[in-house]
């Protein structure tokens, strides 16, 4: 892949690297450095500490920012070669750099925290020195915040791998130097997860091979900069959909001896916490319209990779219209699983499968929207955690439905 590197200090080892992953940075990007080196001097100052800038080829002045910005843990600008991008490819060079540096523990922030304070690096850091293998951030989000995580992510990790692990895709983790290595042998490896897959593919990662985890209570909100789930998704969905369908093949013998979820460890306080996330605006009307123009364009391959009771108790709940319109969670859950085969099934056309499902989840992040809107954060937690059940119950639907894939079912040849 090559890489670029600026080591101003020459650092050659380092206990405990703080990875920080960016592409035009610059704006944000100070204030996790600070906070990051105040954290590593407070609570890791018996160890040797280094943070790693792992950007890609960023041109607004992110390198300057991170090298010009003073702290007294020394620091080390890494990049992709110009044009290469992606999360991804940033954290693997930053896992490599690590495991160089013999790290016994990588921590990794988003550049654009703003809600970030040094206790988070103890958070995400000392369980690593405590034989935990794998820390997933626990804070508390915008109920409508991370909605990729709350309809999606959370639930199929929970239901496919078996652990509650809030956060799968949140951003900020702990690494162990075991892990680290793990992740440099890894056999699997996509252009999906080279992008914004990477998180969901450290998870899975982790549980997969049994390193001990735990989730870590942040102290404060997730602060950063929040988006309109119906304006901001970009390539994002597909990326961690995609990852996450794709590894459940090389995982299928792992995840099909789960039947259940079990708790994961939490390390910090609970979630007494009192301090509320910022708001954030959605647009309602326009997660409905973009469901309903999707109905009008998918209909076809709707029909064609769910299964006929499963497209006609959809077509029953696109039939109920704006305002009162509702998705039930075990139609969603349905909708995941027939997705994950027609994923494996129909391998050529993979790109129109996962551009018909941002439809769907639209139409589903809009009914939780409506379901949730007069809840208070901890109810809507509660009411997440409600359907998360529904997705462990409904797995039997999911592992009928694997076991048949590749067969011509009566609707897809009918469609054809």
């Amino acid at each position: 892949m090559g890489s670029y590197e600026e080591n101003p200090q020459d650092i050659d080892q380092a206990d405990i690297v703080v990875g920080i992953p960016s592409y035009n940075e610059a704006e944000t990007i100070v204030h996790p450095i600070t906070q990051a080196s105040l954290g590593l001097l407070q609570f890791f100052g018996d160890k040797t500490a280094v943070i790693i800038n792992c950007d890609n080829n960023s041109s607004d002045g992110t390198k300057e920012a991170f090298l010009k910005t003073p702290t007294e843990i020394p620091k080390i600008y890494l990049s992709t070669a110009p044009g290469i991008k992606g999360k991804g490819n940033n954290l693997m060079n930053l896992f490599a750099r690590a495991a160089e540096l013999r790290a016994q523990a990588c921590i990794i922030i988003d550049a654009d925290l703003k809600s970030i304070t040094p206790r988070w690096i103890r958070n995400l850091g000392e369980p690593l020195f405590m034989d935990f293998g794998f820390v997933a951030p626990l804070y508390v989000r915008h109920k409508h915040d991370g909605t990729i995580t709350n309809n999606i992510a959370y639930p199929l990790i929970r239901s496919l791998y078996g652990r509650r692990v809030r956060q799968p895709i949140g951003g900020d983790f702990g690494i162990s130097g075991e892990l680290l290595r793990i992740y440099l042998e890894h056999d699997f490896w996509s252009e999906e997860t080279a992008q914004f897959g990477i998180d969901i593919w450290m998870t899975i990662q982790a549980i997969t091979h049994d390193i001990p985890i735990c989730q870590s209570f942040m102290g404060r909100p997730k602060i950063h900069r929040p988006k309109d789930p119906g304006a901001d998704l970009g390539p994002m969905f597909g990326q961690v959909l995609g990852t996450l369908f794709d590894m459940m093949t090389p995982w299928e013998s792992y995840w099909k001896e789960v039947k259940w979820s079990k708790p994961t460890a939490v390390f910090g306080f609970g979630l007494g916490e009192i301090e509320q996330p910022p708001p954030v605006e959605i647009n309602q009307e326009g997660l409905y319209r973009r469901f309903a123009e999707g109905h009008k364009k998918f209909q076809g391959t709707w029909q064609r990779v769910l299964t006929p009771e499963v497209f006609a108790k959809l077509m029953e709940a696109a039939a109920i219209g704006e305002g009162r319109f509702d998705f039930p969670t075990q139609l969603w859950a349905q909708i995941l699983f027939d997705y994950a085969v027609g994923y494996h099934t129909y391998t050529d056309e993979r790109a129109t499968l996962l551009a018909s499902l941002m439809p769907l989840y639209f139409g589903k992040v809009y009914s939780f929207v409506l379901r949730t809107e007069r809840m208070s954060t901890q109810e809507a937690e509660e009411y997440i955690e409600d359907q998360c059940m529904v997705f462990e119950e409904a797995r039997p639907y999911l592992d009928e439905r694997w076991g048949k894939r590749g067969e011509k079912d009566a609707q897809g040849s009918r469609s054809r």
